[in-house]
């Protein structure tokens, strides 16, 4: 059965590039495949944190996900620490995959490049992801450019041990990239992340929204109001794309380059347009924080088939590699 599988951190409240970038092609994607949508806790503690603050940012994930339209009865919502075959599965792969192999990632080498100890948690991080993914043979993994070279490991790890111990066993699972590009920070300077302070949180207030828009980075050639503009070196011309009509990005792109809007008239446009598609899931979000039972029931729900179907693939890879 085609299957998807994707991840995402518990960093609590779902930021707007999470909700452009992942979250909005996944609520998608539950229509039309078996998706497992999984708050990767394990993921999440590769750097340093408080449980009870780990406990709470996971809850919130739930929310923000099921509020953003992840429907617990078309997809499987779940906790990946809530199934331990995630880190047996991992383990397992460790004994089939190259050091060489993790020490190229990207991401690997970004990190160490920037910190004094490096934990082998990060350098195995993506073994881990294979596991998520493999654990339950899904075949499809909608990412993000920034994720296809672990992904790519991925389908290695699963060649190097269905070589040796059952072809074809566990699928290479396919990246199936989503169709909205990276989303900038407001800073206009690198990614949306909340590390960097430069998000719009996908339930802040629209006071907190538009507080944040107002002095958001646009064309730095537009000094002046007569300034005329280039919309496609504009992140908030971006973020119209994402929000706006089509025929409202046309007219955004026309008065940007003619100057017959200032900054301030295309983020006032912008705002309106995100404003009507994030108070629907402001308005879900307290739905769901009002009865708390509603997001814990659903990952409990989630994580117990998530389990069954763990359970059955670690069973036959104990079997295919002579573990009693």
């Amino acid at each position: 059965m085609p299957r998807i599988f994707s991840g995402i951190q518990p960093s609590g409240e779902l930021h707007i590039g999470n909700y452009l970038g992942a979250v909005k092609n996944w609520v998608q994607l539950q229509h039309e495949i078996e998706s497992f949508i999984c708050i990767v806790d394990y993921h999440a503690i590769t750097q340093p944190y408080e449980p009870e603050d780990l406990r709470r940012r996971t809850y919130e994930m739930g929310v923000s996900l099921m509020a953003a339209g992840i429907d617990p009865a078309k997809a499987t919502l779940f906790v990946q620490s809530r199934v331990p075959e995630h880190t047996e599965l991992a383990w397992i792969f460790n004994t089939v995959t190259p050091l060489g192999e993790l020490e190229r990632q990207t991401q690997f080498k970004d990190k160490s490049s920037r910190q004094e100890s490096i934990l082998a948690g990060i350098l195995n991080y993506p073994v881990l992801q294979a596991a998520d993914i493999l654990l339950y043979k899904a075949d499809t993994v909608p990412v993000g450019e920034d994720q296809v070279q672990h992904l790519e490991l991925s389908r290695e790890i699963a060649r190097r041990w269905n070589a040796r111990f059952g072809e074809d066993y566990f699928p290479e699972p396919q990246a199936r990239l989503t169709p909205t590009r990276r989303i900038m920070g407001l800073d206009g300077q690198a990614k949306m992340s909340k590390s960097l302070g430069n998000t719009v949180g996908l339930l802040e207030s629209p006071d907190e929204m538009w507080k944040k828009l107002r002095p958001a980075m646009t064309d730095p050639a537009r000094v002046r109001r007569e300034d005329p503009g280039t919309p496609e070196i504009c992140n908030i011309f971006h973020l119209h794309k994402a929000f706006s009509p089509a025929e409202t990005v046309e007219h955004v792109a026309i008065q940007c380059s003619t100057a017959g809007w200032g900054c301030i008239d295309c983020k006032k446009v912008l705002f309106e347009n995100m404003n009507a598609e994030l108070t629907p899931i402001r308005a879900r979000a307290a739905e769901l924080t009002a009865d708390p039972t509603l997001v814990t029931d659903a990952l409990d729900a989630g994580a117990e088939y998530a389990s069954d179907l763990a359970t059955k693939t670690m069973s036959e890879v104990r079997e295919r590699m002579g573990l009693t």
